[in-house]
């Protein structure tokens, strides 16, 4: 093996065609099929040149994930960006419940097939594009609680429809599960639009003016706080928007 080469092949060129392989094996035989055997016999090479390649089947599996996950996360990214960031939270719940449906093997591989305890790098990025929408309903002083809760929230709620619907045969799948639990979670973490002129009254619970305040700091570059005062008031705005969810 040379500088650039595994067993002969250019290793970009030989690292594609063994994803393509991999991916052909996931989507026509399933998870359960997916063996370094069966990979390297549909990419032409022997075993070993996968651990070459990838270090081990994790490895691979890491890349596959990703490479399953890059058109959705480019559809995502095209996902109308309007004035209501829940309206577009909704859209983008929709788009993660029908990913999940047409491509529901590379689903389980990276939001659900757990590796050493861990959740798959492409499941990471989903989650981290997530937040971003999450920050935008805290900009607008409407989230009910964290952005790191609300996240949490809606991405376990999002998973869990998902793998219930995946796993019910398709003549039985009842959509409106998901349209409902949709609703339920998005009612639970951002308030109606109305609520901000109302956020401070009495009664008014304080996640969404500390949430708002949190993300405002976040974006001013010139604060009179040490890095440790800043990460201590950020932790007490997050504990002021939770108290309401759980435990302060």
């Amino acid at each position: 093996m040379t500088a650039g080469t595994v067993d002969g092949q250019a290793a970009g060129t030989l690292r594609h065609k063994i994803i393509l392989a991999a991916a052909d094996v996931l989507e026509k035989d399933g998870l359960d099929a997916m063996s370094t055997r069966a990979v390297a016999a549909r990419a032409g090479v022997f075993p070993p040149t996968i651990f070459r390649v990838f270090g081990d089947k994790d490895g691979l599996l890491e890349e596959l994930g990703e490479y399953g996950l890059e058109t959705y996360l480019q559809a995502k990214s095209r996902l109308p960006r309007s004035e209501d960031p829940v309206a577009d939270l909704r859209l983008a719940w929709d788009l993660h419940v029908e990913f999940g449906l047409k491509q529901p093997a590379y689903y389980v591989l990276v939001f659900e097939r757990s590796r050493s305890g861990r959740l798959s790098r492409a499941g990471h990025r989903a989650i981290a594009e997530l937040q971003h929408m999450v920050v935008r309903v805290a900009a607008a002083g409407r989230l009910r609680m964290s952005v790191e809760r609300a996240t949490a929230v809606m991405h376990a709620a999002g998973v869990g429809v998902v793998s219930t619907l995946i796993s019910t045969p398709a003549e039985s799948r009842d959509l409106e599960t998901a349209r409902v639990v949709r609703e339920v979670v998005l009612d639970a973490i951002a308030a109606p639009p109305t609520a901000r002129e109302e956020s401070t009254g009495p009664g008014a619970g304080p996640a969404g003016p500390a949430m708002a305040l949190r993300v405002a700091l976040g974006t001013e570059g010139d604060l009179p706080f040490s890095p440790g005062e800043k990460l201590l008031f950020m932790e007490l705005l997050n504990r002021l928007a939770d108290v309401r969810t759980g435990t302060s």
